[in-house]
């Protein structure tokens, strides 16, 4: 009998496939949650789902496409600020947090074609920058009456529990839909090259890649999730503060999440997003020391655990819950006298579940 040992490459394991039917599963019962939980708990569901979109977002933005912003908070801001503008002429409310985040998703392409020509700490200050000029120019609009700022008064004519069923229920589709649109990304082309061009953006450009596409397309994903973030918060608070919406403290929230969680991985920012929100909860009203205990607990894992805690996770047992990546797995094929079946080999040659575009090996690129 003679043996052949090679690989094959996975996608769907047992564990995904049960991880996507419990996701599913999850999502049913989330989807019926204002009718059958108390208004508390919708209220902080609602508040969670907030915080794992600027989670989510901001991982896209910094742990694929390699862009790191510290003024993320000024599409935060400017989604609940074209909120109230188009309220003021008399759109209906939803519609208008709808369009508020899509104004300032739109306005992020003229920005992109500024902000994208810096690199490394240059970018991040860059978008600091924007970020604060954004609160500048807002808090002139004698609409928001300065910092005193102004409430959508519209919302008050909707009765609180249909505020709140309605408000939990878009960012409820808002999590879910960005969700998937940067799953289907990173399933694709433009995945493999965003990760190219984060490891190493002059070698993905000499191969190909068009990097400048490809880090404009996630940064116009990151600012309308964050703008749709910040409607979906106006939503909840119905008072709009210049100060309170264009705070740095927006951004710092989101790379806590994301270093918690994982930076880079899909799982990590939902994470790191859970852990925040449980964070805030227990700890929210120690004042101070609430954001003394998050920039320390940050500063230990960047040092101590890098990767996160689920990267971390990943790498040392080789768990993947979700099908982004590829598996590489070794199969044995024995061969008897008349032919046979290929059987799997029983040791893996590779920690199972390890993305192939997460090994050492190059990541794959988009041609063309």
């Amino acid at each position: 009998m003679s043996t052949n040992r090679g690989f094959v490459v996975e996608r769907w394991t047992r564990l995904s496939i049960a991880s996507s039917i419990a996701a599913v599963a999850l999502l049913v019962v989330l989807a019926l949650a204002p009718l059958l939980f108390a208004a508390n708990i919708v209220d902080s569901l609602t508040t969670l789902f907030i915080y794992l979109i600027l989670s989510v977002m901001w991982n896209a933005l910094a742990g694929y496409a390699g862009l790191v912003s510290v003024g993320q908070q000024a599409f935060f801001g400017l989604g609940a600020y074209f909120a109230i503008q188009f309220s003021y002429y008399g759109i209906s409310v939803y519609p208008a947090l709808l369009l508020g985040a899509v104004a300032a998703g739109l306005l992020s392409l003229p920005i992109s074609m500024l902000m994208l020509r810096l690199r490394s700490g240059e970018f991040a200050i860059g978008m600091w920058v924007v970020a604060e000029l954004a609160h500048l120019l807002v808090a002139l609009d004698p609409l928001i009456n300065g910092e005193t700022g102004v409430s959508m008064i519209a919302l008050n004519a909707i009765s609180p529990d249909d505020r709140r069923a309605y408000n939990y229920w878009m960012a409820l589709v808002a999590m879910v839909g960005l969700l998937a649109v940067v799953f289907a990304l990173l399933r694709g082309r433009l995945g493999a090259a965003v990760q190219a061009i984060r490891d190493d953006e002059d070698a993905a450009q000499s191969v190909g890649v068009r990097v400048l596409a490809g880090k404009r397309t996630i940064f116009l994903l990151a600012a309308f999730g964050c703008a749709l973030a910040g409607s979906l918060w106006l939503g909840t608070s119905i008072t709009f503060q210049p100060r309170t919406y264009f705070g740095i403290q927006w951004t710092a929230y989101m790379i806590f999440m994301v270093l918690v969680g994982g930076l880079g991985t899909f799982e990590g920012p939902i994470l790191g997003g859970v852990i925040f929100f449980l964070i805030e909860y227990l700890f929210g009203e120690t004042g101070v020391w609430y954001l003394v205990g998050l920039g320390a607990a940050a500063i230990v894992f960047a040092l101590f655990l890098p990767r996160g805690l689920w990267g971390t996770i990943e790498e040392r047992f080789g768990i993947r819950i979700l099908p982004v990546g590829y598996s590489l797995r070794m199969f044995r094929s024995d061969f008897p006298p008349g032919g046979g079946a290929a059987a799997p080999d029983p040791q893996p040659s590779i920690k199972p579940g390890v993305a192939a575009n997460e090994s050492k090996a190059p990541p794959p690129v988009e041609l063309g």
